[in-house]
């Protein structure tokens, strides 16, 4: 019997205030991950891809689905994505992954991806500060996690690189620049979900250079 690998997706989606100025493109970005995630599933049956999404802000953290199938997994549109207050981002991160790594720890040989989209710095979390998350980061990146930050209007490769993320890709906060940088995403998946059949190292080179200055992956931090 063919043996089905197990990828979890775990996106966390930041809805914090400052998101505002940049909600319809977050929206569209969004939607079109939506329809890639669903569509790597379709083209690699040997894969089982589950989604957990979560979004968060200063007035909480919220899983919308958790290792569901991601057919399950729906477009949003203004009225389910409504930014505001704060941005707890190192919260967000260490509750959700602590949470799927409890499932994914009982699964051997699973791959976890996780996708981080954000505007902008942490600024309001009280449970987990950035040190902890770069051990969690550097720990599971050793055990098929992968780790990717999407970023705007702010030093992205280095909030990044602050918690041990090697995977990071800027984008211009306007119609052309959300375009691109979701094309590359698209790319970026299915390159993951081959690397995931080939059985090559998925940890880094998960972003690969479409035009300079809008895509980089990060150099490990020393």
């Amino acid at each position: 019997m063919k043996t089905t690998q197990k990828v979890f997706n775990l996106i966390i989606l930041d809805e914090s205030g400052s998101m505002e100025s940049i909600k319809k493109g977050i929206i569209k970005g969004f939607n079109e991950v939506v329809q890639t995630v669903q569509g790597v599933a379709q083209q690699y049956p040997e894969q089982q891809h589950l989604i957990t999404l979560v979004t968060f802000n200063g007035m909480g953290i919220k899983t919308m689905l958790e290792n569901e199938d991601v057919q399950r997994l729906e477009e949003i549109d203004g009225d389910k994505y409504k930014p505001g207050s704060s941005t707890p981002l190192y919260d967000a991160m260490g509750e959700s992954i602590h949470r799927l790594r409890k499932v994914s720890d009982l699964i051997p040989d699973s791959h976890v991806l996780v996708t981080i989209l954000t505007d902008g710095e942490e600024n309001a979390s009280r449970e987990y500060s950035g040190r902890a998350i770069k051990k969690l980061v550097e720990e599971l990146e050793l055990r098929n996690w992968t780790f990717t930050y999407i970023g705007t209007n702010h030093d992205v490769e280095k909030s990044a690189m602050t918690i041990s993320i090697k995977n990071s890709i800027h984008f211009v906060a306007d119609d052309a620049g959300m375009d691109k940088v979701f094309a590359s995403e698209k790319k970026s998946r299915l390159r993951y979900s081959e690397k995931i059949r080939m059985k090559e190292n998925t940890a880094e080179g998960y972003y690969e250079p479409d035009t300079e200055g809008e895509t980089k992956d990060s150099e490990p931090a020393t």
